[in-house]
């Protein structure tokens, strides 16, 4: 049984705050062989979405608020721990809704890795840049609309 978290920043205990930094180093540093700076003071202006079990964290987003990546609602640091088994679709949703109801948001904009843009295709986003390198890995800018 997973339950779904949602929490401003301030709202997170440390344990939390220490985990969901531990999974990101994991998934986007370690994994992806990708040093780059991961604590970037957007944390602080954002909701954290969440999926946990009694093992912890298994899937997170974080719903970053208008204004502070792009000038509408961003979704990013998109992972799951458990790959091709509907974590990733069940949490970008859970992030739609956090946007659209907490943020009131109509628009939302990323920076996908390029990899998974079928995720992101068939939960309403769609392809607004070409192909860019972002910390050595292949990126592009989608956008969901109401």
């Amino acid at each position: 049984m997973l339950n779904l978290i949602i929490k401003r920043f301030e709202e997170l205990t440390v344990e939390e705050l220490y985990d969901i930094l531990r999974i990101r180093n994991t998934v986007f540093v370690v994994e992806q062989h990708c040093a780059y700076q991961d604590i970037d003071s957007r944390d602080q202006h954002a909701y954290h979405v969440f999926l946990e079990n009694e093992s912890g964290i298994q899937a997170y987003l974080r719903v970053i608020d208008k204004g502070i990546s792009f000038d509408d609602v961003s979704i990013g640091r998109v992972l799951t721990l458990k790959r091709r088994c509907g974590l990733g679709t069940q949490i970008l949703n859970a992030g739609i809704q956090v946007a659209r109801e907490k943020l009131h948001a109509s628009r939302i904009k990323i920076e996908a890795q390029t990899y998974a843009r079928t995720l992101y295709e068939k939960a309403g986003f769609r392809q607004i840049s070409d192909e860019f390198l972002e910390d050595g890995i292949p990126h592009i800018q989608m956008e969901w609309k109401q």
